[in-house]
């Protein structure tokens, strides 16, 4: 039935949405690879290309990067600290992720992982480090009781073409948030996102919100809908501090 369909198409879309802001909001994730035919897991820094592809910046020294060399499949797991508010990890939601990882060479996907990982500058221009990118096969979202799905591979990536308009500019759009907005920037996080502090910062912006950092200490603020060209990326920001004006301080 064509409305049966169109259920399980955006039931579909709606799980995407929902796995892309779990990988887009974690810093670490959980990764499994091929270990002489047995499962072994490492903890890895994670960050997401504009797609929201996973990226990892591994050394070729490492047991998990030539157990991949050997066998690009792998797992990883993505557990949202964040969400829910519970003390009990298992309450919260989590991604399993099945794909393939792959060398990658595209600077803007570096960029991308070191305004992530600012201490990762320290060694990622090593011989003995690559940047890989993974290629989201299907994962298994948990995002609750009763909310158990697979998400297949397609629905985890945002559309390339349409995240590409914002690839180019996000530097400078970062660049101008953080010096000219700055205010701004505190406003988000303060307002939007209950963090304290001084001195957070905008790292990254793609088609589905926004990266800060403050320290070590990460936040994400998701747009309510997407953003595919540098003007809307505009309107979406003001709008955003707008949102955070009419709130009221916290404490």
């Amino acid at each position: 039935m064509p409305g049966d369909e169109a259920e399980a198409a955006r039931k579909s879309e709606d799980r995407g949405v929902e796995a892309r802001r779990l990988i887009r909001r974690s810093d670490h994730a959980a990764l499994a690879t091929n270990f002489a035919g047995r499962p072994y897991a490492s903890l890895v820094a994670t960050a997401c290309d504009a797609d929201a592809a996973p990226l990892m910046l591994l050394s070729d020294l490492a047991l998990h990067t030539a157990n991949l060399r050997a066998d690009p499949q792998v797992s990883l797991l993505f557990a949202d600290k964040a969400g829910g508010g519970h003390a009990d990890p298992l309450a919260q939601p989590r991604l399993t992720l099945l794909g393939r990882a792959e060398p990658c060479t595209d600077p803007q996907a570096a960029a991308r992982f070191a305004a992530r990982h600012p201490a990762s500058a320290a060694y990622a221009g090593f011989a003995d480090f690559r940047l890989y990118r993974v290629v989201a096969e299907r994962a298994h979202l948990v995002a609750g009781f009763g909310r158990i799905a697979w998400v297949d591979g397609e629905a985890l990536r945002f559309a390339a073409d349409a995240a590409a308009a914002l690839r180019v500019p996000e530097a400078a759009i970062v660049e101008d948030m953080n010096t000219d907005h700055a205010g701004a920037v505190a406003l988000y996080a303060e307002r939007l996102l209950g963090r304290s502090g001084d001195g957070w910062r905008m790292t990254g912006i793609d088609p589905e919100g926004i990266d800060l950092r403050r320290g070590s200490e990460t936040a994400r603020l998701d747009f309510a809908a997407p953003v595919l060209t540098p003007d809307a990326a505009r309107q979406a920001l003001v709008a955003l501090a707008a949102a955070a004006r009419q709130r009221p301080a916290s404490g």
